[in-house]
């Protein structure tokens, strides 16, 4: 594989990468994969990430508040976040959106976090890393009300339908571990059928483990292997998936 892989998602400011971030960046450099953006999570972790893209040439971090997070957050964190990203050292809000699937969430206090972020992705002209789990349509629907530059929908697994809407928004799809599984027919599909020009690549490490280890902390060293599932589904060579995945970050993040 001649062409350095970019992980398009990942924590590597998450406590679980604590004792051994250096080694778990080695690793992933060590598979083909160089290139990292580091979503933040809520606004101390935007300073984390910050500090550790300076260290990883070529790779960026996003900026934003997780709608996970909403409920330790503050009105004034989003003026605050406005003030981080006049620094112009995010390639993009993130990680922002809406989640259907944690049954305590507040639904109204995300989508108010959302909107705000989406003010402030226009008025920077930056584009979105999208958390839309079981909230692809309810994301849609703001979108449509506060368009931006388009951006990433992260660890997308909505109907073709909706793949297709993102698309047209500008955004790339991000498939990683959840495509390894067998069993998960549909994100197969997307991935085998979306235009390959539509496509990103992550790991969402340490989150969303895949097959060949279920139990076990993803790392970004396993992108190198969705590459390799996501050429397989496509009966494409590796080289040519590779190429065209991080092309697709490059252009859609700035990078």
């Amino acid at each position: 594989m001649a062409v350095s892989l970019i992980d398009t998602h990942l924590h590597l400011d998450a406590p679980e990468f604590a004792a051994d971030c250096e080694a778990v960046v080695q690793a992933a450099h060590a598979a083909g994969v160089g290139r990292f953006v580091l979503p933040a999570i809520h606004l101390p972790s935007c300073t984390a990430v910050a500090e550790l893209v300076q260290a990883l040439p070529g790779s960026a971090c996003a900026f934003g508040i997780h709608p996970l997070y909403v409920k330790e957050a503050h009105e004034d964190d989003i003026a605050r976040l406005r003030d981080l990203l006049a620094g112009g050292r995010a390639c993009a809000l993130g990680e922002i959106g809406l989640d259907g699937f944690v049954a305590d969430a507040d639904p109204e206090l995300q989508e108010w976090f959302f909107i705000e972020q989406l003010k402030l992705a226009k008025a920077f002209d930056l584009p979105v890393l999208l958390h839309v789990r079981r909230a692809q349509d309810r994301v849609l629907k703001y979108l449509r009300r506060h368009p931006v530059r388009g951006g990433i929908a992260h660890a997308f697994n909505g109907s073709v339908q909706q793949a297709r809407i993102f698309i047209e928004m500008g955004f790339k799809l991000g498939f990683g571990g959840a495509m390894s599984y067998s069993g998960s027919s549909r994100i197969r599909q997307l991935a085998a059928s979306m235009p390959l020009e539509s496509i990103v690549l992550e790991s969402d490490a340490p989150d969303i483990p895949p097959a060949w280890a279920p139990a076990q902390r993803n790392e970004p060293a396993n992108v190198a292997r969705f590459a390799q599932i996501l050429a397989d589904l496509r009966g494409l060579p590796l080289d040519a998936v590779a190429e065209a995945t991080t092309r697709n970050a490059c252009e859609v993040l700035g990078l």
